[in-house]
């Protein structure tokens, strides 16, 4: 069995939703631990009949070290300084031989078996930003994504998870201060640090904003096919993150500022927002008293004429009315 686990609030709840409908329909042998954030996210949880999941509250979770530094953190910064201790809970309390930790706004399109059979006898697996060209921050944001991450029950995956764990549990903001971002950074020396690390090939995870540039894609008898564009390889999709997907409450949708062409917009972002959309429907008639889309008011300040004058200038303003997805 594959194990999982992944961690959000209110406010991504209906992206929590979407991730575990994703894998229920394309992972037959899996369970997700979910770790609710917040009491909004824990009851509703509650209420829905996820069969292959475990909803835990933070009253079970956090420990006397997480309950030290939460007031020095923001909520993300809370969230990444958690993510290893998440995987850490899982492996010691449920009896599981391995545990990966996805994000939250992830969503499969294919069986991950192919993933994980790549791993062999090694203990950790990591997933690669793979930066298109014009986006790469890797000296920044670090080599690998803390998105999809891999660790075994045994002596090497614990050594690694127990010294990230402590580094998270001493820095963890987002800023780049010392060599350090984030949870990120503190991967990017691990093939060498540590024992049994792989780094997925699989060309089908990791998909996101930042690498899908080098890719195209075409629906082949209900399998989504992917095509490296400089080299022609073929890939099943398997996973995409939906990083910086961001609603408003004007109805407008911002999908970051990277280059989104028609067929990316199409292939991932339109069912992907439909989708949400169902849920959050689905979600209010259990509880009406927020959004599980986790709704803002768009920001307006003096750099709003200049972000729209740059987005439009460099062909990433991607924002969008949110019927241009919602039919």
């Amino acid at each position: 069995m594959y194990n999982f686990c992944t961690l959000f609030d209110s406010n991504y709840l209906s992206r929590g939703i979407a991730c575990y409908r994703s894998l229920e329909k394309h992972c037959s042998d899996f369970h997700l631990y979910i770790f609710a954030f917040d009491e909004k996210s824990y009851s509703n949880l509650k209420k829905l009949d996820l069969k292959k999941a475990t909803i835990i509250s933070l009253n079970e979770f956090e420990d006397e070290k997480l309950l030290t530094v939460k007031p020095t953190r923001s909520i993300a910064e809370y969230c990444w300084t958690s993510t290893s201790s998440t995987i850490l809970y899982v492996l010691k309390n449920f009896n599981v031989d391995n545990c990966t930790y996805i994000d939250s706004d992830i969503f499969f399109y294919s069986s991950p078996n192919e993933i994980f059979d790549e791993m062999g006898d090694k203990s950790i697996l990591l997933t690669e930003h793979r930066y298109s060209p014009r986006y790469n921050k890797e000296l920044k944001a670090g080599k690998y994504c803390v998105q999809f991450v891999t660790f075994k029950n045994d002596e090497r995956a614990l050594k690694a998870l127990n010294w990230w764990r402590d580094r998270c549990i001493e820095w963890c903001y987002n800023r780049f201060e010392d060599g350090k971002f984030g949870d990120q950074l503190y991967l990017d020396d691990w093939t060498e640090r540590f024992e049994g690390v792989h780094v997925m090939q699989n060309l089908g995870g990791g998909l996101a904003a930042w690498n899908i540039q080098q890719y195209s894609f075409e629906n082949v008898d209900g399998d989504l096919i992917g095509t490296e564009i400089k080299t022609g390889k073929k890939f099943n999709a398997v996973f995409y993150h939906f990083h910086y997907l961001k609603f408003f409450k004007n109805n407008q949708i911002e999908l970051g500022r990277r280059i989104l062409n028609k067929n990316i917009l199409d292939t991932f972002y339109e069912p992907y927002i439909n989708f949400l959309e169902g849920i959050k429907s689905e979600i209010k008639t259990l509880d009406s008293s927020f959004d599980p889309n986790g709704s803002t008011e768009k920001p307006v300040n003096w750099k709003t004429p200049l972000l729209y004058i740059y987005r439009n200038l460099f062909g990433v303003y991607n924002i969008f009315n949110k019927s241009k997805f919602v039919k």
